[in-house]
């Protein structure tokens, strides 16, 4: 059985590797598969190939291709393609750098930091890629949104928001925004990214 080394030896294999998963979610993003709009947010798709590739190329490969959609989602809120990080984008380009792209970075990086305990846990290979798979959308969700809460929570964009839905904390606010669509893309990354990484992995002898 192969041992497979997250060290960043970037040998002509892990390069290809690392350019077809960029490529997968370049591709996604053009063919808009990444995102599907659901009122002021963005139902995330992104997340699954971002899972797939920090479980099979370790944290370093999930905080290159988290970067990558972070520079896509970027282009959204210069362009004001997305209604949300378009506004925070008029309101600090700076802080919405950080949103879009550094936060993306920190979600796939530490999608690949926690796949490696969860391995080492899993010593039959059970859950492992499947909660691999979860932690993805789901800590895109809790940093971004968390992040919205600790910036922006007193701009009168979320204001407006937060009366609309009638939320009475932050934690409220969060949970009525996200609601189901939180719900389906955690479920989708758990079961999608889960198999696939998988396969992949038993076919590549990495598991």
């Amino acid at each position: 059985m192969e041992k497979r080394s997250y060290a960043p030896v970037f040998d002509a294999r892990t390069i290809a590797e690392y350019a077809i998963f960029i490529a997968i979610v370049l591709v996604m993003r053009i063919t808009h598969l990444t995102s599907i709009p659901v009122g002021p947010l963005v139902m995330t798709l992104a997340m699954i190939p971002i899972a797939i590739g920090a479980m099979l190329l370790g944290p370093l490969g999930g905080a290159i291709l988290g970067t990558v959609y972070g520079f896509t989602s970027l282009y959204d809120a210069m362009t004001g393609a997305s209604a949300m990080t378009g506004v925070f984008f008029q309101l600090s380009p700076i802080l919405t750098v950080i949103l879009c792209v550094v936060i993306r970075g920190l979600v796939g990086a530490a999608t690949g930091w926690l796949f490696q305990l969860f391995k080492k846990l899993d010593k039959h290979r059970i859950w492992c890629y499947f909660a691999g798979g979860l932690a993805a959308p789901m800590l895109n969700t809790v940093l971004f949104m968390g992040y919205i809460v600790l910036v922006f929570y007193r701009t009168d964009f979320i204001q407006n928001m937060v009366a609309a839905k009638g939320a009475v904390n932050p934690l409220m606010f969060i949970i009525l925004v996200v609601g189901i669509q939180g719900l389906v893309e955690w479920i989708t990354g758990c079961i999608v990214a889960g198999a696939v990484t998988k396969a992949v992995a038993h076919a590549l002898k990495r598991d």
